[in-house]
C-alpha cells in the first residue's frame, strides 16, 4: 500500500483515534487496512523505544505499492529505500556532501539571494504606496500593506528557488523555476487519484488504464524537465575535469549541487552508476522534502507572531540586540546569538508540525514493543503532533509559549532514530533566517476585525485552513 495514501488514510482516522480509541484503549492502537496491520503510536516513551532503543529493528519501510516502484524509480531515494546498502550510501551521501555544516555554509549567499526574492517585492510596494501618498497630500505617516492569502504561495516559491539552487548548483530563470514546479506538485498533489491503482493492480490496470496512463505521463513530463538539467552538469563537471588536467583557471564560483555528488555514485548492491530517471528521483525528494514543509512551518510560525505581538516584540528586541546599527537583514553567523529565536521556531514545529506523520516505519522481525506485539509485516505510523501536544508532556499543550523551549527541548517532526530527517539542521537554519529577517524588516499585524484562524486542512502538508492575512509595517 502507498506510503503516501497510508499517511492520507491515517490523517482522515486520526480524529477518530484521539477522541474514542486511544482515550479507551490506551497510546497505540491497531487498525486494519486492507489485509495490513497498521499500528499507530501516540506515545513519546514508546516512540523512543521503538525509534531509538530499538532503532535497527524499526528503521524499514512498508513494501512499496505499484504506484511507488514508479515515482520512487523502485525505491531508489532516502525515503522510501529499505534499510540496507543502498539506503546508507544515499543518506551518507547527502548529509556528507550538501548537508555538512561547512557545505551549508557555502550556501549561505544563496539564502541572502533568496532573502531579497523574499522582502524586495514587500519593500518596492510599500516605497511605491508611500512615494503615492506623498505626492497626493503631502504627508508623512506609517504605511501598512497587506499580506494575502498569496503570500503562503510566495514562501513556497521562494524555498523552492532556493532548494533549486542547492540541487543543481546554478541560479535558474523563473520559467525554468515554473516548470519544476509545476511537474512537482502535479505528482505531489496526486497521490490520492492514484492510490486506487494500488488494489489489485493487474485488475485495475484493465478498468483503470486512463488513470494509469496518467501517471506515467506525469511522470514522463518531470523526468522532461530535469533531466535536462541533470545532463547539463554532467557537462560543467566534464568541463572543470578537463581544465584541470590541463592546468587551466577553474570557476571559483562553482557551487557544489546535489546533482554533482550523484553523478559518480555506484549503487553498492547493483554495482553500478545511478540512472539519470534515478537522480530525477533523488533530486524530486530534495525538492518536495524541503519546499512545502518549510513554506507551511513558515506561514505557521508568522500567524503565531501576528497573533500575540508581544511575542514578535520580544523577538524583535534579541533580533536588534545583534543587528548593527543601520543593517536591514540579519546575518546568518548571528542566529545562534537568539535563543529566543530558536525557541519560537521549535515551538511552531510543535505546535503546527506540517506532517502529522512521520513516514511509516515497518520492522524487520516481529518484536515485542512494551509488552504490545508488532508483526513483521506491520506498518507504523508516529503521530508526532498527538505527541506535540500530548498534556502529559507539554502544559497547555494548545498554547504557543516558545519559552518551554528556553531550556532545551525536542523537535519532533524530523522524526527519531535511524530515519530521523537527515536534513533537519537545514530545516532550523532556514527557518531562523527568513522568521528573523521578516520580523526585523516588518511589523506583523492583525487586519481589523479579522482575527487570525489557526484552523487547519490537509494538502500535501498540513496547511492554514484559512491563510494568513495581515498588515505589514515596514521597521526601516
Amino acid at each position: 500500500m502507498e506510503v503516501w495514501f497510508i499517511i492520507v488514510i491515517s490523517l482522515c482516522i486520526s480524529a477518530l483515534l484521539k477522541s474514542l480509541l486511544f482515550n479507551k484503549y490506551g497510546p497505540i492502537i491497531t487498525i486494519y487496512i486492507g489485509f495490513s496491520p497498521v499500528i499507530f503510536v501516540a506515545n513519546h516513551s514508546l516512540a523512543h523505544k521503538a525509534l531509538i532503543q530499538n532503532s535497527t529493528v524499526f528503521a524499514d519501510r512498508p513494501a512499496p505499492p505499484p504506484t511507488a516502484v514508479i515515482v520512487s524509480s523502485n525505491k531508489h531515494n532516502i525515503n522510501s529505500a529499505s534499510y540496507g546498502p543502498t539506503w546508507r550510501l544515499l543518506r551518507r551521501n547527502l548529509t556528507s556532501e550538501i548537508l555538512h555544516p561547512s557545505r551549508m555554509k557555502s550556501y549561505s549567499h544563496a539564502r541572502k539571494w533568496v532573502l531579497d526574492i523574499l522582502l524586495n517585492p514587500l519593500r518596492s510596494k510599500t516605497n511605491s504606496v508611500f512615494q503615492e501618498l506623498c505626492e497626493e497630500k503631502g504627508i508623512r505617516r506609517q504605511l501598512t500593506i497587506l499580506s494575502t492569502p498569496q503570500q503562503n504561495e510566495h514562501f513556497q516559491y521562494s524555498m523552492l528557488y532556493l532548494l533549486v539552487l542547492m540541487c543543481f548548483g546554478d541560479k535558474l530563470g523563473e520559467t525554468q523555476i515554473k516548470k519544476i514546479e509545476e511537474v512537482q506538485r502535479c505528482l505531489l498533489l496526486s497521490s490520492r487519484r492514484f492510490a486506487i491503482l494500488n488494489f489489485f493492480p493487474s485488475i485495475g490496470r484493465i478498468f483503470f488504464r486512463k488513470r494509469w496512463e496518467e501517471l506515467f505521463q506525469l511522470r514522463r513530463n518531470q523526468d522532461d524537465v530535469l533531466i535536462p538539467l541533470i545532463k547539463a552538469r554532467r557537462k560543467v563537471k566534464q568541463e572543470r575535469q578537463s581544465k584541470m588536467k590541463e592546468d587551466k583557471e577553474i570557476d571559483d564560483e562553482f557551487v557544489c549541487g546535489v546533482v554533482d555528488t550523484l553523478l559518480d555514485l555506484e549503487l553498492p548492491e547493483e554495482k553500478r552508476k545511478l540512472e539519470d530517471k534515478e537522480m530525477v528521483n533523488l533530486c524530486s525528494e530534495f525538492l518536495d522534502a524541503g519546499t512545502d514543509t518549510t513554506s507551511t512551518a513558515l506561514e505557521w510560525i508568522m500567524a503565531n507572531m501576528v497573533k500575540y505581538p508581544q511575542i514578535q516584540e520580544r523577538l524583535l528586541v534579541e533580533i536588534k540586540g545583534v543587528v548593527g546599527d543601520g543593517e536591514k537583514d540579519l546575518k546568518e553567523e548571528d542566529l545562534n546569538k537568539i535563543p529566543y529565536l530558536k525557541a519560537v521556531v521549535l515551538e511552531g514545529l510543535r505546535r503546527h508540525p506540517p506532517a502529522h506523520f512521520v513516514l511509516p516505519h515497518a520492522v524487520t522481525k516481529d518484536v515485542v514493543l512494551d509488552g504490545y506485539l508488532v508483526p513483521k509485516n506491520a506498518i507504523l505510523n508516529f503521530m508526532v503532533a498527538e505527541m506535540g501536544w500530548d498534556s502529559m508532556v507539554w502544559e497547555d499543550p494548545m498554547e504557543f509559549k516558545p519559552e518551554r523551549f528556553l531550556s532545551g527541548g525536542d523537535d519532533e517532526p524530523f522524526g527519531a532514530g535511524r530515519r530521523i530527517c537527515p536534513a533537519s539542521g537545514l530545516a532550523i537554519l532556514h527557518l531562523e533566517y527568513f522568521v528573523a529577517n521578516l520580523v526585523l524588516n516588518f511589523e506583523w499585524k492583525v487586519v481589523d476585525g479579522d482575527e487570525v484562524d489557526l484552523s487547519e486542512k490537509h494538502e500535501f502538508t498540513m496547511v492554514m485552513k484559512n491563510p494568513l492575512k495581515a498588515h505589514l509595517s515596514p521597521r526601516l
